[in-house]
């Protein structure tokens, strides 16, 4: 499947997979902006035309374990109308950090999957499952 990129910056890198069977494509920051103490934003210079019908979903790379900071939204959702610049927020451990990314670094990955239309409608009834309505832990493991 094709998906058009569009470079809001020369600086920008169009993304692309580390290796073959990779499920996300890299992004590369070209900015960074300290958004107040404890949070670090960097842009990618890159907007994108997710089809419709299709979700783009950013995730952390696996190298944040190396980092001070975590996803600020955990996953990030990118719409099929949105034309905006793709962004990264991170939290700082602590207010603070010494291990973070550099303006040339992949910092996160785009994932992009179809999603179904969901027509809500409203029951009076649920069926039956051997889970119920057991919640968190309910598993026992």
């Amino acid at each position: 499947m094709e998906v058009r990129f569009k470079k809001l910056h020369e600086k920008a890198v169009i993304p692309s997979y580390a290796k073959p069977g990779d499920a996300g494509l890299d992004l590369t920051a070209i900015s960074q902006r300290e958004d107040h103490a404890y949070q670090v934003s960097y842009g990618t210079g890159l907007a994108v035309e997710i089809p419709e019908g299709y979700v783009g979903l950013i995730y952390p790379r696996s190298s944040i374990r190396n980092k001070e900071i975590t996803l600020s939204n955990s996953v990030g959702v990118i719409d099929s109308g949105y034309r905006g610049e793709i962004q990264f927020t991170f939290n700082k451990r602590n207010g603070f950090y010494s291990a973070k990314y550099d303006i040339g670094d992949r910092i996160g990955q785009l994932v992009i999957v179809p999603y179904p239309t969901i027509i809500p409608v409203e029951s009076e009834e649920l069926s039956n499952t051997e889970r119920g309505e057991g919640g968190f832990g309910s598993s026992g493991k």
